[in-house]
């Protein structure tokens, strides 16, 4: 098997291209090759099947869709109260604006992982890991609410990130005078996470 990771990590990325573009079906080595400009049957040489492209697909993506720990730092000197809340929705929503690739990717592997067992194994304990540790930061920093907020809000902000990304006409003009996504990201921390304690 190949291991130039420059190479390597390249055709990942176009896998990821692939996936959200054409979805699980349509994420073959020729399109990957195609996707990346390589030769035919360069993706062959680097992953030992589908399966071995997907796991790397799913590690990438959670590099790729991470928060920026600068901007984290920044957002971490503010008071642990709902804006705090407010500004780390925003910055999730922002990124998956300016990376809306990776995120209809990350949406195919979930449809994927429907239809397939040992995929939906792996993915569900990436999934769930990642929540785990969203409750994990959440008490750490001290933020108002607890695992029930981060859970609730974990949902919420999936399915405006879905909607959004896909069907954006559907919130639009939902809510009168209620801009989407930014008016209800802030609707959505202002419902869920409890005010602060008189």
């Amino acid at each position: 098997m190949a291991s130039n990771p420059r190479r390597r990590a390249a055709l990942v990325d176009a896998g990821v291209e692939v996936l959200a573009r054409e979805g699980a079906r349509g994420l073959t080595f020729r399109a990957v090759d195609g996707a990346a400009g390589v030769p035919v049957g360069t993706a062959s040489n680097y992953f030992t099947g589908r399966d071995d492209l997907l796991r790397q697909i799913d590690a990438r993506l959670h590099e790729r869709l991470a928060p920026d720990p600068e901007v984290m730092a920044e957002l971490l000197k503010a008071p642990r109260d709902r804006r705090l809340i407010t500004a780390f929705m925003h910055d999730l929503m922002a990124r998956a604006q300016r990376d809306r690739t990776g995120y209809l990717a990350l949406f195919e592997m979930r449809l994927e992982a429907t239809r397939r067992p040992e995929l939906r194994a792996s993915y569900t304990k990436t999934i769930r890991a990642d929540l785990e540790q969203g409750m994990e930061f959440h008490r750490t920093a001290g933020l108002p609410g607890g695992d029930e907020t981060v859970t609730i809000l974990y949902v919420a902000m999936l399915g405006l990130i879905l909607e959004h990304l896909t069907l954006p006409g559907v919130l639009d003009g939902v809510l009168p005078n209620v801009t989407v996504p930014t008016d209800l990201v802030e609707r959505i921390v202002t419902t869920i996470v409890p005010p602060p304690k008189p």
